[in-house]
């Protein structure tokens, strides 16, 4: 295991500098820097008292190395179903490491609809349209896409989704920062 890479992957998350992570674990910037850079081995003892500024386990910290290398593709079985009944939500790599996108292959039957209650919540959406028609309403203005058409807004502004025509509609989306 790259040790070094791995502190400086969990700092990163962290959105620490090595400055910061220092002051808080009571050892030398500088010594961040060389385990980052592998240029020495922490023991065990120094190991526990960098995690401890984060803060963070060693067993999380080893335990997340292994899921660091988290596959690249992700089999049907390997997306979990965030939906119900009418709309299905496929979450693409749910267990990646910082992740910081949702990334959504959406399925709704003919007439299914996000609710009468519009959404908003913060961060930006887009996706396009697969198969099927979507009737699509941002704030005050509706739309109606098709296979190949998409779409970008900023989620902050109240939307909904409806299924419109006979077909099953199928949409690839993404929203950040991940609202799944």
């Amino acid at each position: 295991m790259d040790i070094g890479n791995r502190l400086k992957t969990v700092r990163q998350q962290a959105q620490l500098s090595q400055r910061e992570l220092a002051k808080r674990s009571g050892v030398t910037n500088g010594f961040i820097s060389q385990v980052e850079k592998n240029q020495v081995s922490p023991s065990i003892g120094s190991l526990k008292k960098l995690l401890d500024g984060l803060p963070m386990s060693l067993a999380e910290f080893f335990a997340d190395a292994a899921e660091s290398s988290s596959p690249v593709v992700y089999r049907l079985d390997d997306q979990p179903e965030l939906g119900s009944a009418d709309i299905s939500y496929r979450l693409i790599g749910s267990h990646f490491p910082g992740r910081a996108i949702s990334l959504l292959r959406e399925t709704m039957a003919p007439g299914a609809d996000t609710g009468p209650d519009l959404l908003s919540h913060a961060g930006q959406e887009c996706g396009v349209v697969i198969q099927g028609r979507l009737r699509l309403t941002v704030g005050e203005q509706e739309f109606e896409l098709g296979p190949g058409d998409g779409y970008y807004f900023d989620s902050t502004q109240a939307h909904r989704f409806v299924s419109i025509g006979e077909q099953e509609l199928v949409l690839i989306s993404a929203n950040s920062p991940p609202t799944f």
